[in-house]
């Protein structure tokens, strides 16, 4: 498989791209696949597991050879073959199962201070060696290790615990890591063997970054306090990762062609064996069922006690369109922070609209200017409205103002409006993007605005006689209300595979997120763009994933005891989702309060998450029995834990008793839904009552028992609660509420959604 980046919005949407092959031998096509082995069933003639792949790879083929061993994340290998060949390894002894790789592409300053965690709240997450002997692992693009935000300034030593190493390659040496930077490495096998090698003139074969993704993430989860941090002087102020005393792991899956799951198996594989607290994954591979590989490999990490947080994709507002949904995986949307970068389309009938843009350089001449509208002044009678490259007539632009529809890359049409002779340029969103907009750092003075802005400048231009526009770059701005927004490109659910567990989990900081950048592109991502930057703003699920990765670091630094299951249900049961006037989060998509389909249990909310009075915690047979409960076999069981575990024919499972911080029925006829759950006590002996609200009649939910007393920490108490329904509202209503317990101290909340199929 390859993965894609969930990145940057507007230049990056994900597309799923299921590979071909392009290698041949002897007149046969061929694939990378990745074979899974029942490790346990390893004839005794053989001394080492690989020796036993090697031959079970013979078998079937005496050229081929292994591209990677897989001892953590799975047990297997990965190598090219014929279709036939692959068929004939599935008969194999010892074979689970020959599953085909895909590709999958990729997916601050202010936003520490936005999630509480400013000076005033630095007691409830201290500095200390506890904090700064957890490392993070990135799978990503990689590094750009110059980048202040990899400063080891006071760092001590690298803590004994870590296994990992710096590789070097070309521009990286090992040298380039320090005791911040404590390991990277790169992953080109699969890459390699399906597209052939790395054109290094393009791109390096090392852990160096040269797209950018990587080095803002991993900034974004663990980047060192750098002052005066900013882009071309927008959102200027001193920057720091959130878990900023944290170590940085960069593991290099992802090449310009894409991410191949081969690779990213392979990073896993080793983020894993190096013994990494934190992995941090802003990809998104299919969601047919949960052994995709990024879902397999997580399973392998939350074994070892590593929290794994995923992005949910950038396919928003399309509803199931949220990805990495294995339940032992943390799944994060996006939201805006208090910030933001307006920018002026002044028109001529003194109407004034606005809009956000990065755009630093000259401004425009203070008089009003001519202003036409990019499908009049075009050579293509088809898409002329979108300046796509080559079809501005430059006579009819020279000098003017040009309105450019949304679609594609949007710096890249600042970039053909210059070209033609335009002095300025004015986006609108149509409405497929309805009212997101998001700042671009421009070649030429321009702002882009949302679709019901874009409608009315569009009617202007098109019927004055004589249309006139300014543009007026208005800087950085904060305290913006309300937020946060939820994001309209955050993917939604309901749960594509599982409708009884809620995904995603929760939101955090992906809108205009400032944070590290490469030294190999400018701020656009574009060629032709020179400009270098120590700082980008960008914006995805890409971007609120490392949020979650650093806020799970400076809980387990705190407590450390603490499983990964335990550490999002703190994040996810004292998450909100009102704003302080009591008014729900709001979906810039609809213009409409936002549903735990949407946030999920809500908004990160740090300074509440470290202590949350009660927790909902699992185990790895309490994933195992979900497994059950969803019916898989043994060997699907196998490839996902790599064990033997036997579903017990006499036990009854449910989905519906995964210990789960959240709650979702899925209605298929039935009137009456139980679910059970078991809450842990971290926070002292106390009396919980529980609250239930549902906002409609059709659901009366029913908690038992409705007080839960607890005498000393660590004490666990179990409840039921019975949701009854009408089931005959028609099929694809939606109905939301939530189940709140309370100890006059703690409010410990699980979102409700209920769906009708």
């Amino acid at each position: 498989m390859t993965y894609s980046f969930l990145s940057s919005t507007a230049p990056f949407f994900i597309v799923f791209l299921y590979l071909g092959s392009c290698h041949v031998s002897h007149g046969a096509q061929q694939a990378t696949y990745i074979v899974h082995m029942a490790k346990s069933q390893m004839p005794s003639s053989f001394d080492h597991h690989s020796l036993w792949y090697d031959s079970s790879l013979r078998s079937v083929s005496e050229s081929a050879e292994m591209i990677y061993t897989y001892n953590n994340a799975i047990h297997g290998f990965a190598t090219r073959l014929t279709p036939e060949e692959a068929d004939s390894l599935m008969t194999q002894p010892g074979v689970i199962s020959v599953r085909q790789e895909q590709r999958y592409e990729l997916h601050t300053t202010r936003t520490p201070l936005f999630l509480g965690l400013d000076v005033h709240n630095g007691g409830l997450f201290p500095e200390t060696s506890t904090s700064s002997n957890l490392v993070i692992g990135v799978l990503d693009t990689g590094i750009w290790p110059e980048s202040k935000s990899f400063s080891d300034e006071g760092y001590g030593p690298i803590p004994s615990t870590w296994k990992g190493e710096c590789e070097a390659g070309t521009n990286f040496t090992a040298s380039l890591c320090n005791r911040k930077l404590v390991g990277a490495r790169f992953f080109a096998g699969g890459y390699e063997a399906r597209v052939g090698p790395v054109n290094e003139s393009m791109e390096s074969r090392s852990p160096r970054d040269d797209e950018g993704h990587g080095t803002h993430t991993a900034s974004t989860a663990a980047g060192s306090v750098v002052e005066g941090a900013n882009l071309l002087g927008f959102a200027n102020g001193t920057a720091r990762g959130i878990a900023y005393r944290a170590r940085v792991a960069v593991y290099k899956v992802c090449w310009q062609p894409g991410c191949f799951s081969s690779d990213i198996l392979a990073g896993m594989d080793k983020a894993i064996e190096d013994n990494v607290n934190v992995l941090s994954i802003s990809l998104s591979g299919p969601r047919t069922d949960y052994t995709d590989d990024i879902a397999v490999g997580a399973f392998a990490a939350m074994e070892r006690g590593i929290f794994v947080s995923c992005s949910a994709g950038n396919f928003g507002p399309s509803p199931f369109s949220v990805a990495n949904i294995a339940p032992w995986i943390t799944t994060v949307g996006a939201g805006t922070i208090d910030r933001d970068f307006p920018a002026l389309a002044i028109l001529g009938n003194g109407k004034n609209y606005t809009g956000v843009s990065l755009f630093k350089g000259d401004a425009l001449p203070a008089k009003m200017l001519p202003f036409i509208y990019a499908g009049n002044a075009s050579n293509n009678a088809t898409y002329g409205n979108f300046c796509i490259s080559g079809t501005l007539i430059p006579e009819k632009v020279k000098g003017k103002i040009v309105m450019c529809d949304t679609g594609g890359n949007q710096a890249r049409k600042g970039e053909v409006v210059k070209a033609a002779g335009g002095l300025g340029m004015i986006l609108a969103n149509l409405a497929e993007e309805g009212e997101e907009v998001q700042a671009e750092a421009h070649f030429l003075p321009a702002t882009a605005v949302g679709e019901k802005a874009g409608d009315i400048i569009r009617r202007y231009v098109l019927t004055d006689p004589n249309p006139t526009a300014s543009v007026v770059i208005q800087g950085t701005v904060v305290h913006v209300k309300p937020s946060p927004v939820l994001a309209a490109f955050s993917s939604r659910g309901p749960n594509p595979i599982t409708p009884n567990i809620l995904k995603p989990d929760l939101i955090a900081p992906g809108v205009n997120i400032l944070a590290a950048w490469t030294g190999a592109l400018g701020p656009t991502g574009l060629a032709s763009d020179t400009r270098r930057v120590e700082f980008n703003i960008i914006s995805g699920t890409s971007m609120s994933c490392p949020h979650v990765s650093g806020l799970a670091a400076l809980l387990k630094s705190v407590h450390p005891e603490w499983s990964p299951a335990a550490i999002r249900s703190a994040l996810m049961t004292t998450a909100y989702n009102t704003y302080k006037d009591g008014k729900r989060i709001r979906d810039i998509a609809t213009g409409k309060p936002s549903t735990p389909f949407e946030h999920g249990a809500g908004h990160v909310s740090p300074t509440i998450a470290v202590n949350p009075g009660l927790i909902y915690d699992l185990t790895t047979v309490d994933y195992l029995d979900f497994l059950c409960a969803l019916k898989y076999n043994s060997s699907l069981i196998r490839i996902i834990s790599r064990g033997n575990y036997t579903c017990n024919p006499s036990k009854n499972y449910s989905v519906a008793d995964l210990n789960y911080p959240s709650f979702a029925v899925n209605v298929d006829g039935s009137d009456t839904y139980k679910y059970t759950r078991t809450v842990t006590n971290v926070g002292g002996a106390g009396s919980y009552s529980v609250k239930v609200t549902s906002e409609t009649t059709a659901v009366k939910i029913s908690v038992q028992p409705a007080v839960l007393n607890f005498k000393e920490v660590n004490e666990k108490k179990s409840y039921s609660v019975t949701f009854t329904v009408d089931s005959s509202k028609p099929s694809g209503s939606n109905s939301f509420g939530s189940i709140e317990w309370s100890d006059g101290k703690h409010v410990v909340a699980s979102p409700v959604a209920i769906s009708w199929t």
